[in-house]
């Protein structure tokens, strides 16, 4: 080969297999919570396998970048919000006639599903300095540290917007609640 002797080669071909191993391992470790938030930012289940496999793809190109594996799984994360990111660049929007749409009625949904969609309009209502923190707790369960190293920011400051994005949650249920009973009442 071009130069190169045959330790040469079979250094090459161990550094490939010791990558190969390590990305194996990754996404074993992270394919699910990946998945898992993919589906929640996307809502769609065919768009988030691609913006995952997307992600890992990325992962293994960059591989050798990934110096701590503790932060494997938001190095991931990190990815997976770009290549979201980059799906709107591309993404060129049809245009229709008005006159030719028609609009579906979706009040016939279950109250569970209602609930969801309820929960996840509020949540989405939060600011994103309120919201990351809370999605990163309750989806994939980090810890205040964990989700201060992801964010950047300081692990108080963290707990805080934690504590009042809670809070916020908890009044717009009661405030909804009360314009319910109102309502029917």
């Amino acid at each position: 080969m071009f130069g190169r002797n045959k330790s040469d080669s079979a250094q090459v071909l161990s550094g490939m297999k010791a990558k190969h191993q390590r990305y194996e391992a990754l996404v074993k470790a992270f394919h699910a919570d990946i998945y898992r938030y993919a589906f929640w930012l996307i809502k769609d289940q065919s768009i988030a396998e691609d913006v995952v496999q997307e992600t890992f793809l990325r992962a293994w190109r960059s591989l050798d970048a990934l110096n701590d594996e503790k932060a494997a799984k938001s190095w991931l994360i990190t990815i997976l919000r770009r290549e979201n990111a980059r799906r709107f660049e591309r993404k060129q929007f049809d245009t229709v006639d008005i006159d030719d749409c028609h609009i579906q009625d979706d009040t016939q949904h279950a109250d569970g599903d209602l609930k969801d969609r309820e929960l996840q309009r509020l949540l989405a209502g939060l600011s994103v300095e309120y919201r990351d923190p809370l999605i990163l707790q309750l989806i994939f369960g980090f810890s205040g540290e964990e989700i201060a190293n992801q964010l950047g920011l300081n692990k108080n400051t963290v707990m805080t917007r934690l504590f009042r994005a809670r809070n916020q949650l908890k009044e717009a249920l009661e405030k909804q609640n009360e314009q319910r009973g109102r309502v029917n009442g």
